[in-house]
């Protein structure tokens, strides 16, 4: 997974939708199907992961009702 590690969200997500193009068009082998199914899931969890960073970096913590910290909305965080 070391050529996907260092592939841009972008990159990732564009060779994603080429690879669901090439499943939907049918015309591939078993083996390169299983192939390029597999390619896609590897792409669709480094996405995922990339998506699920970028919310956290949004996201601010500010003092709990009930003492301690919670986590809000980047945009929330400035009216409470």
């Amino acid at each position: 997974m070391s050529e996907q590690e260092q592939l841009s969200f972008e990159e990732a997500l564009s060779e994603l939708e080429e690879a669901i193009a090439r499943l939907e068009a049918g015309d591939l082998t078993l083996e390169e199907t299983l192939a390029l199914y597999e390619r896609g899931q590897e792409l669709a969890a480094l996405c995922e992961q990339a998506l699920n960073e970028a919310e956290l970096r949004l996201e601010k913590l500010r003092p709990a009702a009930g003492g301690g910290y919670e986590t809000v909305p980047f945009d929330e965080a400035e009216e409470g």
